[in-house]
């Protein structure tokens, strides 16, 4: 496959913000890809632009001619991209550009995207659905939301299409609970399309125990982290680290929580490493903590800090690199989340990458088409298995 040209435009996300979206003509026919973008994001991960969206979109129009020498075949072809353009913008542009890239190949040899990863891939990622905002996610209910930002359902299940019709249906009944439970209840959604709501952390996973699914919190703690203090404001209280263990230590043990993400500071390895001494079979997550970055994993492994790790490829900006955290991750029997961005567009390839990596969950929502785009693109990978055999 050949790039015989490169165009880029700005498009909204799902929460209205401008987001980029890249169009390459290759020998093959054209194609597209647009990549989404994190609100909360790690101070670690790649800036989404190297100056602005507004430059990257002008420097792409600029390197239209560079790619015409390039032969893409394979996955790892996606170097030549990176060789060309990745000093010159940022990551959001590099990896809407590898995505396109990547649809041209797969088309070029008649192929699924994900089988050019790995085309013996059969493991079918589990669900990871937030049910339930708050954090930077969520906006207040009458002055007051959940301090974690994300109350997740992961139900245990091999079929997409069950997981998927089990979340909804428990999204519907937390809706009744919360009308019952929250006065201020508005029926209000969150930018991941969660419910809002002004209950606090505990009361929040005291009404998702009773759906009887396994439970996640995205607690986002760097986002509320300032001057060695956790500073919760519902109700308003501040937590050493040895206070966030323990708080942690006690919503696991009593609401049975299977997934922790990001329960510590960005730069606490410690503390997750304890907290994973304590729990080794409770998934502890590092999403702000590893922002997929090799040696920010590294780190995490040698401190023995984390179980699971969040991949999203627009945190790196390179997908050639995402294979090796992925690579990595797997050598050190670490589970791997790919997951979504707060500002989602209906681009679906992520759940391709979860397949072709062999991922062990996907974290993309349950209801929003920016959300559904990607679990229905999972339903038909697991279609089109069932049809090949």
């Amino acid at each position: 496959m050949i790039i015989k040209g490169v165009d880029a435009k700005a498009i909204k996300d799902s929460r209205g913000e401008n987001t980029i979206f890249v169009s390459i003509k290759t020998n093959v026919g054209n194609f597209s890809a647009s990549a989404p973008t994190g609100k909360s994001k790690g101070k670690h991960e790649i800036k989404s632009y190297k100056k602005s969206l507004e430059e990257d979109i002008k420097t792409v129009k600029q390197f239209t001619d560079y790619f015409s020498q390039e032969h893409l075949e394979k996955f790892d072809d996606l170097r030549r991209i990176e060789d060309i353009i990745s000093k010159s913008v940022g990551g959001n542009t590099i990896i809407a550009l590898e995505f396109a890239a990547l649809k041209a190949m797969a088309k070029k040899q008649k192929k699924q995207v994900w089988q050019l990863i790995n085309p013996k891939a059969k493991k079918i990622p589990r669900l990871v659905g937030n049910c339930i905002g708050g954090g930077k996610h969520s906006e207040e209910t009458n002055s007051r939301k959940p301090d974690f930002q994300e109350f997740l359902l992961i139900p245990k299940i091999n079929s997409t299409i069950k997981a998927f019709e089990i979340n909804k249906s428990a999204k519907k009944d937390t809706e009744l609970n919360l009308k019952k439970e929250d006065q201020h209840f508005k029926s209000k959604k969150s930018d991941e399309d969660a419910w809002m709501t002004s209950l606090d952390d505990k009361k929040v996973l005291d009404i998702l125990s009773k759906l009887k699914i396994p439970l996640g919190i995205d607690v986002a703690a760097s986002s509320f982290y300032r001057r060695k203090k956790y500073h919760y404001n519902n109700p308003k209280l501040d937590r050493t680290s040895e206070e966030q263990i323990a708080y942690l230590s006690n919503l696991i043990k009593n609401f049975n929580v299977l997934y922790i993400e990001d329960g510590f500071g960005e730069e606490d390895f410690e503390s997750f490493g304890k907290l994973l001494k304590k729990f080794p079979n409770s998934l502890i997550v590092g999403d702000d903590l590893t922002v997929t970055n090799y040696k920010r994993l590294e780190k995490a492994i040698e401190n023995k800090s984390i179980n699971a790790i969040i991949i999203k490829p627009n945190q790196n900006g390179s997908l050639v690199e995402v294979k090796k955290v992925v690579e990595l991750s797997k050598k050190n029997n670490l589970k791997t989340i790919f997951s979504h961005r707060s500002g989602e567009t209906t681009e679906n390839i992520l759940s391709d990458l979860a397949f072709g990596f062999e991922a062990d969950f996907i974290k993309c929502g349950i209801t929003g088409k920016e959300r559904i785009s990607k679990i229905n693109r999972l339903i038909e990978i697991g279609k089109s298995l069932k049809s090949s055999h």
